[in-house]
C-alpha cells in the first residue's frame, strides 16, 4: 500500500489549502486539498509531512499533531495509507508551490471548495482540536464515494 502525508496548516481561523491546477495529468486535479505527499523509503509520517510540508510551503513545522490515518480504496487507483496532521506553528516565509496555487481559506468557508468527498469527511473531525486520534476508511468507486468507516464504524457518504 502506498503511504502518504496530509498536512492542514492552521492560523487563526483558516487552513492552508492547496488548489491543484497546475499538473495536467493530476487525480486531484481542480480539488482543494492540504499539503503532502508520498512518503520516502525509510521515512516515518512525521518525518514525510515535514519534508512535503516544506517542498509545497517553503514553511518548516515546529509544532504539529498527528490526527488520523485514512485508508483509501479504489478501483482506479492505488490502494493507500494518508497520514493526516494539523500543524499550528511553523517557520519561513510562504512560498509558490510547484503542484497548485496555496491559499489561507477560513475554516468555515472550506466546504464551499471542490473537494473530494470523503475529506469533507476528515475535515469535519480536524476542526475540532481534542478529536481523538481516528481511522477512516473511504473506499471510491471512479471517483465516487461509496462506502466510508469511521473507526470501523459505518457512516453517511454525504
Amino acid at each position: 500500500m502506498k503511504q502518504t502525508t496530509l498536512c492542514y496548516l492552521q492560523q487563526d481561523d483558516q487552513w492552508l489549502m492547496l488548489h491543484r491546477v497546475k499538473k495536467i495529468v493530476d487525480a486531484s486535479h481542480d480539488k482543494w486539498i492540504g499539503v503532502g505527499g508520498k512518503c520516502e523509503a525509510g521515512e516515518s509520517p512525521d518525518e514525510c509531512m515535514l519534508r512535503e510540508v516544506f517542498e509545497e510551503t517553503g514553511l518548516t513545522v515546529t509544532e504539529w499533531q498527528y490526527r488520523g490515518i485514512v485508508t483509501f480504496i479504489s478501483d482506479i487507483w492505488p490502494s493507500e495509507y494518508m497520514h493526516l496532521f494539523t500543524a499550528t506553528r511553523w517557520q519561513g516565509t510562504l512560498s509558490e508551490c510547484d503542484e497548485g496555487e496555496l491559499q489561507w481559506i477560513p475554516i468555515p468557508q472550506v466546504n464551499k471548495l471542490n473537494l473530494w468527498q470523503g475529506d469533507r469527511i476528515f475535515l469535519r473531525l480536524l476542526r475540532y482540536p481534542n478529536q481523538p486520534f481516528f481511522s477512516l476508511k473511504l473506499v471510491y468507486h471512479d471517483a465516487n464515494l461509496i462506502e466510508a468507516k469511521l473507526n470501523n464504524n459505518p457512516i453517511p457518504c454525504q
